[in-house]
């Protein structure tokens, strides 16, 4: 599984960098570092007023917050790796 962090200007704003560690350490807690790339990328042009654009695999998922995250991991990440 490849997951993209959007760190262009409108998402680095919104916490970019914050989702990024909160991403790499949920691969760890979940020992998916072998299963999981994770990698920046620039707008993916999905921006939304809240949160930061994250891209799985194929799928684009704007709006990621802090607040939203764990729900986020379970549902886009663990549940797409079972």
């Amino acid at each position: 599984m490849i997951i993209q962090v959007c760190v262009g200007s409108s998402c680095h704003l919104k916490g970019s960098m914050d989702i990024v560690g909160l991403l790499k350490k949920a691969i760890e807690d979940n020992h998916l570092e072998r299963d999981v790339t994770l990698a920046g990328s620039f707008c993916t042009g999905r921006c939304n007023r809240n949160g930061v654009t994250i891209t799985v695999d194929d799928d684009v998922y704007p709006g990621v917050t802090k607040e939203g995250f764990r729900d986020f991991f379970q549902e886009k990440v663990l549940a797409k790796l079972k």
